[in-house]
């Protein structure tokens, strides 16, 4: 039934029936009807059927990334209630942790760190540029009470993507807890977590998952989870509160859940296991942004990360002498919602590719574009 609805959608959307534009964002996205058709359905948070889902959708989350050592820990917000609730329950109250921050989102978790009066160490690096696995290893060398090592994986800042694997083995050689924040690679890019040893990461529903916002996740290690009672520094975000509700409960959250955005969810994690799991995902997302980049280029407009750390997920590009706020209403009125740069040492705009978005997506921004500056 749902896969007659999207057929549906995508006819209405063909004959101009449906007025929804295409979010070439980093979430929320553009998702299917049949995502959004899920939301129609209302629960009582008590309800047996419903906590039945909660826990179909812990489970689902959980086998993307990880094993039957690691749970997920869903909390009611977005990502970033995730990433606070990761930070307050799992780092020790008086252990030091070493920040790795490369963007706006790395540096949201320094004020999260110094809102909670967490003790921190911070190393930062340019924003085009990945962590620079050398300069890490020279602080952990130098710092021997550091336990945490935080970073993000994505960064939407700019788009571009850490060395995932050469960081969290680094941390691992020298004995550090690792806690990464995964809001726009999650389901999309492949994170090993048993075999690399990762303890915990943070992510959302409104990423490569597709679902609708309102909804943050923390996978994390069992063996970790059961340690860290009384660490959290807020009633709400205790991740060890949190998840001893689900088990005991068998998945009721402790107060009021976003019924209609867990539903959606759910329809969002069986689309993805139709479309082929992480591997076709991923492989439309790399198509997506291909024919993006590439034609982006062929109109003038410059990335500005280096394609070897360039992600996937959002790009970059120099904005030059155009006027940004003019590009985003001429693309808007022609069914595109782009995305404002956050550098601030030259003007720029963001470009994401990720969603119910497709390569024939791209070509026709690619044309509007070209279109709209020969005008």
């Amino acid at each position: 039934m749902n896969e007659l609805l999207d057929v549906v959608a995508d006819i209405n959307k063909k004959l101009k029936l449906n007025a929804d534009r295409k979010l070439l964002t980093p979430g929320p996205l553009t998702t299917r009807y049949s995502v959004k058709n899920a939301m129609l359905t209302d629960h009582c948070t008590w309800d047996d059927e419903y906590k039945a889902i909660t826990a179909s959708v812990i489970k689902d989350i959980t086998n993307i990334s990880a094993n039957e050592d690691y749970t997920t820990v869903l909390l009611q917000g977005s990502g970033t209630y995730a990433v606070e609730s990761m930070i307050s329950s799992l780092c020790g109250n008086d252990k030091k942790i070493l920040f790795l921050v490369n963007g706006e989102y790395g540096k949201r978790m320094l004020t999260i760190a110094d809102k909670l009066g967490k003790n921190y160490t911070a190393l930062e690096f340019e924003m085009t540029e990945p962590l620079d696995v050398k300069v890490v290893e020279e602080e952990l060398k130098n710092n021997t009470d550091i336990e945490t090592v935080v970073f993000v994986h994505c960064e939407t800042t700019t788009g571009i993507i850490n060395p995932l694997k050469e960081l969290v083995r680094l941390a691992k050689f020298y004995d550090k807890k690792v806690l990464i924040d995964a809001m726009s690679s999650f389901g999309a890019y492949e994170i090993d977590m048993p075999t690399l040893d990762i303890d915990s990461l943070a992510s959302s529903s409104n990423k490569c998952l597709e679902g609708l916002p309102g909804l943050g996740f923390v996978v994390v290690k069992k063996s970790l989870l059961e340690k860290c009672a009384g660490n959290a520094l807020s009633h709400s975000l205790d991740l060890y509160d949190q998840h001893k509700s689900f088990s005991d409960s068998k998945g009721k959250f402790r107060f009021t859940s976003p019924t209609n955005v867990l539903l959606a969810l759910r329809q969002a994690l069986d689309n993805y296991k139709m479309e082929g799991g992480l591997e076709a995902r991923k492989n439309r997302y790399i198509e997506n942004h291909k024919v993006l980049v590439e034609g982006l280029e062929k109109l003038g407009f410059k990335a500005i990360v280096k394609p070897e750390y360039q992600s996937h997920i959002i790009t970059t590009f120099e904005l030059g002498d155009l006027d940004f706020s003019k590009l985003y209403e001429a693309l808007k009125e022609e069914g595109f919602v782009i995305y404002p740069g956050k550098l601030t040492t030259k003007p720029t705009f963001r470009l994401g590719n990720i969603g119910d978005v497709y390569p024939d997506d791209m070509i026709v921004l690619i044309k509007i574009l070209d279109k709209l500056l020969k005008n």
